[in-house]
Protein backbone atom coordinates (compact mmCIF):
# COMPACT_ATOMS: atom_id res chain seq x y z
CA UNK A 1 0.00 0.00 0.00
CA UNK A 2 1.03 3.46 -1.00
CA UNK A 3 2.41 5.64 1.86
CA UNK A 4 1.00 8.46 0.10
CA UNK A 5 -1.72 8.05 -2.46
CA UNK A 6 -2.67 11.60 -2.82
CA UNK A 7 -1.89 12.33 -6.49
CA UNK A 8 -3.90 9.04 -7.32
CA UNK A 9 -7.10 10.22 -5.37
CA UNK A 10 -6.41 13.49 -6.87
CA UNK A 11 -6.91 11.64 -10.44
CA UNK A 12 -9.91 9.87 -9.12
CA UNK A 13 -11.39 12.96 -8.13
CA UNK A 14 -11.32 11.28 -4.53
CA UNK A 15 -10.92 13.93 -1.23
CA UNK A 16 -7.19 14.60 -0.62
CA UNK A 17 -5.99 16.28 2.57
CA UNK A 18 -3.68 18.60 0.03
CA UNK A 19 -3.18 19.54 -3.67
CA UNK A 20 -0.27 17.03 -4.69
CA UNK A 21 2.67 18.41 -6.57
CA UNK A 22 4.61 16.86 -9.36
CA UNK A 23 6.75 18.31 -11.83
CA UNK A 24 7.00 18.03 -15.73
CA UNK A 25 10.68 16.99 -16.70
CA UNK A 26 11.39 16.75 -12.90
CA UNK A 27 14.08 14.78 -13.32
CA UNK A 28 16.61 16.75 -15.45
CA UNK A 29 19.43 18.92 -16.14
CA UNK A 30 18.39 21.93 -13.23
CA UNK A 31 19.71 19.02 -10.44
CA UNK A 32 23.36 18.99 -10.25
CA UNK A 33 22.88 15.14 -9.16
CA UNK A 34 21.32 14.74 -12.57
CA UNK A 35 23.67 16.27 -14.26
CA UNK A 36 26.85 14.31 -12.70
CA UNK A 37 25.81 11.31 -14.02
CA UNK A 38 24.78 12.70 -17.61
CA UNK A 39 28.88 13.45 -17.74
CA UNK A 40 29.45 10.09 -17.56
CA UNK A 41 27.18 8.72 -19.91
CA UNK A 42 25.06 10.15 -23.29
CA UNK A 43 21.57 10.56 -23.06
CA UNK A 44 19.88 7.50 -24.87
CA UNK A 45 22.41 5.27 -22.69
CA UNK A 46 20.49 6.94 -19.52
CA UNK A 47 17.27 5.84 -20.95
CA UNK A 48 18.27 2.42 -21.39
CA UNK A 49 20.16 1.73 -18.51
CA UNK A 50 17.73 0.46 -15.65
CA UNK A 51 19.81 1.44 -12.53
CA UNK A 52 20.33 4.75 -14.05
CA UNK A 53 16.48 5.25 -14.82
CA UNK A 54 16.10 4.14 -11.25
CA UNK A 55 18.57 6.38 -9.89
CA UNK A 56 17.79 10.13 -12.11
CA UNK A 57 14.33 9.04 -11.55
CA UNK A 58 14.03 8.95 -7.38
CA UNK A 59 16.13 12.42 -7.37
CA UNK A 60 13.66 14.64 -7.34
CA UNK A 61 11.60 12.48 -4.50
CA UNK A 62 14.38 12.27 -2.47
CA UNK A 63 15.31 16.05 -3.17
CA UNK A 64 11.74 18.14 -4.22
CA UNK A 65 9.67 16.04 -1.95
CA UNK A 66 7.10 15.93 -4.94
CA UNK A 67 3.93 13.46 -4.64
CA UNK A 68 4.43 11.21 -7.61
CA UNK A 69 7.74 10.33 -9.56
CA UNK A 70 7.80 9.58 -13.23
CA UNK A 71 9.99 7.29 -14.99
CA UNK A 72 12.87 9.08 -16.60
CA UNK A 73 12.76 8.64 -20.09
CA UNK A 74 12.03 10.18 -23.59
CA UNK A 75 9.01 9.89 -26.03
CA UNK A 76 11.38 9.07 -29.21
CA UNK A 77 12.17 5.78 -27.02
CA UNK A 78 9.37 3.51 -28.82
CA UNK A 79 9.99 5.31 -32.21
CA UNK A 80 13.79 4.54 -32.16
CA UNK A 81 12.81 0.76 -31.63
CA UNK A 82 9.97 1.14 -34.79
CA UNK A 83 13.42 1.29 -36.82
CA UNK A 84 14.20 5.36 -36.94
CA UNK A 85 17.67 5.85 -35.70
CA UNK A 86 17.90 9.41 -33.33
CA UNK A 87 20.66 11.51 -32.18
CA UNK A 88 20.14 13.97 -29.56
CA UNK A 89 22.48 17.18 -28.97
CA UNK A 90 22.27 19.32 -26.08
CA UNK A 91 21.44 22.19 -28.08
CA UNK A 92 19.48 20.86 -30.88
CA UNK A 93 17.51 17.82 -29.01
CA UNK A 94 16.64 15.24 -30.92
CA UNK A 95 17.07 14.46 -34.79
CA UNK A 96 16.39 11.91 -37.39
CA UNK A 97 18.72 11.35 -40.43
CA UNK A 98 16.38 10.10 -42.62
CA UNK A 99 12.25 11.26 -41.84
CA UNK A 100 9.54 9.69 -42.84
CA UNK A 101 7.48 11.70 -45.58
CA UNK A 102 6.10 8.47 -48.02
CA UNK A 103 4.58 5.60 -47.75
CA UNK A 104 7.29 3.76 -48.61
CA UNK A 105 8.73 5.13 -45.42
CA UNK A 106 6.20 4.32 -43.49
CA UNK A 107 6.34 0.53 -45.14
CA UNK A 108 9.63 0.11 -43.19
CA UNK A 109 8.51 0.73 -39.45
CA UNK A 110 8.24 -2.02 -37.54
CA UNK A 111 4.93 -1.47 -35.88
CA UNK A 112 5.60 -3.28 -32.55
CA UNK A 113 3.24 -5.54 -30.93
CA UNK A 114 3.32 -5.95 -27.10
CA UNK A 115 6.02 -8.97 -27.67
CA UNK A 116 8.37 -7.14 -29.81
CA UNK A 117 7.49 -3.74 -27.48
CA UNK A 118 9.44 -6.20 -24.45
CA UNK A 119 11.88 -7.46 -26.91
CA UNK A 120 13.06 -4.14 -28.24
CA UNK A 121 12.84 -2.38 -24.91
CA UNK A 122 13.49 -4.66 -22.38
CA UNK A 123 14.79 -2.14 -19.90
CA UNK A 124 11.31 -0.96 -19.70
CA UNK A 125 10.79 -3.44 -17.79
CA UNK A 126 13.46 -3.86 -15.68
CA UNK A 127 13.47 -0.30 -15.03
CA UNK A 128 10.05 0.29 -13.25
CA UNK A 129 11.14 -2.94 -11.65
CA UNK A 130 13.93 -0.94 -9.54
CA UNK A 131 12.08 1.93 -9.53
CA UNK A 132 9.23 0.24 -7.18
CA UNK A 133 11.86 -1.24 -5.49
CA UNK A 134 13.67 1.98 -4.44
CA UNK A 135 10.73 4.25 -4.30
CA UNK A 136 8.89 1.63 -1.48
CA UNK A 137 5.82 2.72 -1.71
CA UNK A 138 6.81 6.40 -0.86
CA UNK A 139 4.69 7.78 -4.13
CA UNK A 140 3.18 6.11 -7.28
CA UNK A 141 5.23 6.08 -10.24
CA UNK A 142 4.01 7.70 -13.54
CA UNK A 143 4.98 6.12 -16.90
CA UNK A 144 4.23 7.53 -20.31
CA UNK A 145 4.27 8.32 -23.94
CA UNK A 146 4.04 10.53 -26.71
CA UNK A 147 0.65 10.97 -28.65
CA UNK A 148 0.75 9.47 -32.11
CA UNK A 149 0.13 13.19 -33.92
CA UNK A 150 3.56 14.59 -31.51
CA UNK A 151 5.34 11.47 -32.67
CA UNK A 152 4.77 11.86 -36.26
CA UNK A 153 5.66 15.59 -36.18
CA UNK A 154 9.01 14.37 -34.77
CA UNK A 155 9.11 11.50 -37.53
CA UNK A 156 7.95 13.80 -40.43
CA UNK A 157 9.52 17.15 -39.46
CA UNK A 158 13.09 14.95 -38.54
CA UNK A 159 13.69 17.81 -36.06
CA UNK A 160 11.80 19.95 -33.10
CA UNK A 161 10.46 22.32 -35.54
CA UNK A 162 8.85 25.94 -34.71
CA UNK A 163 6.23 26.29 -37.61
CA UNK A 164 5.72 22.56 -38.23
CA UNK A 165 5.86 22.81 -42.10
CA UNK A 166 6.53 19.62 -42.93
CA UNK A 167 3.59 17.80 -40.78
CA UNK A 168 1.54 20.33 -42.10
CA UNK A 169 2.24 20.20 -45.72
CA UNK A 170 1.65 16.24 -45.61
CA UNK A 171 -1.41 17.11 -43.94
CA UNK A 172 -3.22 19.07 -46.71
CA UNK A 173 -1.13 17.47 -49.20
CA UNK A 174 -1.24 13.58 -48.19
CA UNK A 175 -3.85 12.60 -45.84
CA UNK A 176 -4.23 9.66 -46.64
CA UNK A 177 -0.59 8.67 -45.82
CA UNK A 178 -0.61 10.93 -42.54
CA UNK A 179 -3.78 8.83 -40.85
CA UNK A 180 -2.18 5.33 -41.81
CA UNK A 181 1.20 6.73 -40.18
CA UNK A 182 -1.02 8.23 -37.30
CA UNK A 183 -2.88 4.68 -37.46
CA UNK A 184 0.69 2.71 -36.77
CA UNK A 185 1.72 4.90 -34.44
CA UNK A 186 -1.02 4.78 -32.43
CA UNK A 187 -0.77 0.83 -32.33
CA UNK A 188 3.10 1.15 -30.89
CA UNK A 189 2.24 3.67 -28.48
CA UNK A 190 -0.87 1.16 -27.23
CA UNK A 191 1.49 -1.84 -26.69
CA UNK A 192 4.13 0.56 -24.96
CA UNK A 193 1.67 1.95 -22.36
CA UNK A 194 0.67 -1.63 -21.50
CA UNK A 195 3.93 -2.99 -20.96
CA UNK A 196 4.60 0.26 -18.44
CA UNK A 197 0.92 -0.63 -17.00
CA UNK A 198 1.81 -4.51 -16.84
CA UNK A 199 4.97 -3.77 -15.48
CA UNK A 200 3.28 -1.78 -12.46
CA UNK A 201 3.40 2.11 -13.44
CA UNK A 202 0.58 3.47 -11.28
CA UNK A 203 -0.79 5.97 -13.93
CA UNK A 204 0.67 7.12 -17.29
CA UNK A 205 0.75 10.32 -19.15
CA UNK A 206 0.28 10.74 -22.82
CA UNK A 207 2.23 13.73 -24.31
CA UNK A 208 0.26 15.38 -26.91
CA UNK A 209 2.80 18.18 -27.08
CA UNK A 210 2.22 19.72 -30.42
CA UNK A 211 -1.48 19.02 -30.75
CA UNK A 212 -1.74 22.68 -29.77
CA UNK A 213 -0.68 23.50 -33.14
CA UNK A 214 -3.57 22.52 -34.70
CA UNK A 215 -6.65 24.00 -35.57
CA UNK A 216 -9.44 22.65 -33.76
CA UNK A 217 -11.08 21.18 -36.32
CA UNK A 218 -7.69 19.58 -37.73
CA UNK A 219 -7.46 18.30 -33.75
CA UNK A 220 -10.58 16.74 -34.40
CA UNK A 221 -9.28 14.99 -37.89
CA UNK A 222 -5.68 13.77 -37.28
CA UNK A 223 -4.56 14.16 -33.43
CA UNK A 224 -7.90 13.06 -31.48
CA UNK A 225 -8.95 9.88 -33.22
CA UNK A 226 -5.27 8.40 -32.16
CA UNK A 227 -5.41 9.51 -28.98
CA UNK A 228 -9.03 7.46 -29.03
CA UNK A 229 -7.72 4.34 -30.25
CA UNK A 230 -4.85 4.55 -27.31
CA UNK A 231 -7.20 4.95 -24.73
CA UNK A 232 -9.81 2.70 -25.87
CA UNK A 233 -7.13 0.09 -26.44
CA UNK A 234 -5.58 0.24 -23.07
CA UNK A 235 -6.61 -2.52 -19.96
CA UNK A 236 -5.91 0.17 -17.73
CA UNK A 237 -6.26 -2.32 -14.84
CA UNK A 238 -6.82 0.68 -12.35
CA UNK A 239 -3.98 3.19 -13.62
CA UNK A 240 -4.94 6.98 -14.50
CA UNK A 241 -4.71 8.20 -17.98
CA UNK A 242 -3.48 11.59 -17.92
CA UNK A 243 -3.72 13.53 -21.40
CA UNK A 244 -1.13 16.46 -21.52
CA UNK A 245 -0.95 19.23 -24.99
CA UNK A 246 0.60 22.16 -24.79
CA UNK A 247 -1.45 25.21 -26.29
CA UNK A 248 -4.39 23.22 -25.09
CA UNK A 249 -6.98 26.29 -25.08
CA UNK A 250 -8.71 25.94 -28.15
CA UNK A 251 -9.05 22.01 -27.98
CA UNK A 252 -9.66 21.49 -24.93
CA UNK A 253 -13.85 20.23 -24.94
CA UNK A 254 -12.13 17.91 -27.52
CA UNK A 255 -9.26 16.82 -25.13
CA UNK A 256 -12.13 16.04 -22.59
CA UNK A 257 -14.16 13.76 -25.38
CA UNK A 258 -11.59 11.32 -25.56
CA UNK A 259 -12.14 10.80 -21.83
CA UNK A 260 -8.88 10.55 -19.88
CA UNK A 261 -8.95 10.87 -16.13
CA UNK A 262 -7.25 13.85 -15.62
CA UNK A 263 -6.38 16.54 -18.78
CA UNK A 264 -2.85 18.37 -18.24
CA UNK A 265 -2.75 21.96 -18.80
CA UNK A 266 -0.22 24.44 -20.04
CA UNK A 267 0.01 27.92 -18.57
CA UNK A 268 -1.83 29.75 -21.22
CA UNK A 269 -5.34 28.93 -19.80
CA UNK A 270 -7.19 29.61 -16.95
CA UNK A 271 -7.56 26.78 -14.71
CA UNK A 272 -10.94 27.75 -13.80
CA UNK A 273 -12.12 28.53 -17.25
CA UNK A 274 -10.88 25.05 -17.91
CA UNK A 275 -12.29 23.67 -15.33
CA UNK A 276 -15.79 25.07 -15.90
CA UNK A 277 -15.23 24.18 -19.75
CA UNK A 278 -14.77 20.30 -18.85
CA UNK A 279 -16.74 19.67 -16.09
CA UNK A 280 -16.69 17.49 -13.35
CA UNK A 281 -16.26 14.74 -15.51
CA UNK A 282 -11.85 15.25 -15.46
CA UNK A 283 -9.63 16.29 -12.78
CA UNK A 284 -6.97 18.65 -14.45
CA UNK A 285 -2.99 19.05 -13.88
CA UNK A 286 -1.31 22.28 -14.00
CA UNK A 287 -0.34 25.16 -14.67
CA UNK A 288 2.54 27.46 -13.72
CA UNK A 289 4.11 28.84 -16.37
CA UNK A 290 8.12 27.47 -15.72
CA UNK A 291 9.53 30.62 -15.95
CA UNK A 292 7.54 31.95 -12.56
CA UNK A 293 10.59 29.58 -11.22
CA UNK A 294 13.14 32.08 -11.54
CA UNK A 295 11.41 34.25 -8.91
CA UNK A 296 12.23 34.28 -5.44
CA UNK A 297 9.62 32.60 -3.30
CA UNK A 298 7.36 34.72 -1.96
CA UNK A 299 6.31 35.66 -5.81
CA UNK A 300 5.96 31.79 -6.04
CA UNK A 301 3.76 31.54 -3.55
CA UNK A 302 1.90 34.32 -5.40
CA UNK A 303 1.14 32.86 -8.35
CA UNK A 304 0.63 29.47 -6.82
CA UNK A 305 -2.12 31.34 -4.31
CA UNK A 306 -3.56 32.03 -7.48
CA UNK A 307 -4.00 29.23 -9.48
CA UNK A 308 -5.41 26.78 -6.15
CA UNK A 309 -7.90 29.95 -5.74
CA UNK A 310 -8.84 29.75 -9.55
CA UNK A 311 -9.36 26.38 -9.65
CA UNK A 312 -11.28 26.50 -6.78
CA UNK A 313 -13.34 24.15 -3.79
CA UNK A 314 -13.87 20.27 -4.29
CA UNK A 315 -11.40 17.16 -5.26
CA UNK A 316 -9.42 16.62 -8.53
CA UNK A 317 -6.27 19.04 -8.93
CA UNK A 318 -2.85 18.09 -9.81
CA UNK A 319 -0.82 20.49 -8.98
CA UNK A 320 2.07 21.11 -12.23
CA UNK A 321 3.96 23.05 -14.10
CA UNK A 322 1.86 24.32 -17.51
CA UNK A 323 5.18 22.57 -19.53
CA UNK A 324 8.47 20.91 -18.56
CA UNK A 325 10.97 23.07 -16.10
CA UNK A 326 13.62 24.41 -17.29
CA UNK A 327 17.04 23.74 -17.05
CA UNK A 328 18.59 26.53 -15.75
CA UNK A 329 15.73 26.74 -12.73
CA UNK A 330 17.25 27.23 -8.97
CA UNK A 331 16.35 23.76 -7.67
CA UNK A 332 15.90 25.91 -4.00
CA UNK A 333 12.95 27.18 -6.21
CA UNK A 334 11.55 23.78 -7.39
CA UNK A 335 11.83 22.80 -3.61
CA UNK A 336 10.29 25.61 -2.46
CA UNK A 337 7.10 25.16 -4.97
CA UNK A 338 6.53 21.72 -3.07
CA UNK A 339 6.45 22.85 0.04
CA UNK A 340 4.32 26.00 -0.96
CA UNK A 341 1.70 24.18 -3.08
CA UNK A 342 1.40 21.76 0.48
CA UNK A 343 1.20 24.78 3.02
CA UNK A 344 -1.66 26.54 0.84
CA UNK A 345 -3.80 23.19 -0.15
CA UNK A 346 -3.25 21.75 3.29
CA UNK A 347 -4.52 24.99 4.94
CA UNK A 348 -7.54 25.26 2.81
CA UNK A 349 -7.07 28.81 1.68
CA UNK A 350 -8.78 28.08 -1.24
CA UNK A 351 -11.66 26.82 0.08
CA UNK A 352 -13.49 23.71 0.85
CA UNK A 353 -16.79 22.10 -0.07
Amino acid sequence: MLKNDSFLKACRKEHVDFTPIWIMRQAGRYMKEYRAIREKVDFLTMCKTPDLVAEVTLQPVDILGVDAAIMFSDILIPVEAMGMKVTFTEKKGPAFANPVRSESGAEQLDILDYSKSEEKMPFIREAIKLILQSLDNRVPLIGFAGAPFTLATYMIEGETSRNFSWIKRVMYTQPPFLHNLLDKIATVVTHYLQLQIDSGVHAVQLFDTWAGYLSPDDYKEFALPYVQKVLNGLNKKGCPVILFANGVSSILEHMSSASPDVIGLDWRVDIGDARKRVGDNVALQGNLDPCVLYAEPPVIKKYVKDILRKHGPGPGHIFNLGHGILPDTPVEHAKALVEIVHELSSKHVIGDE
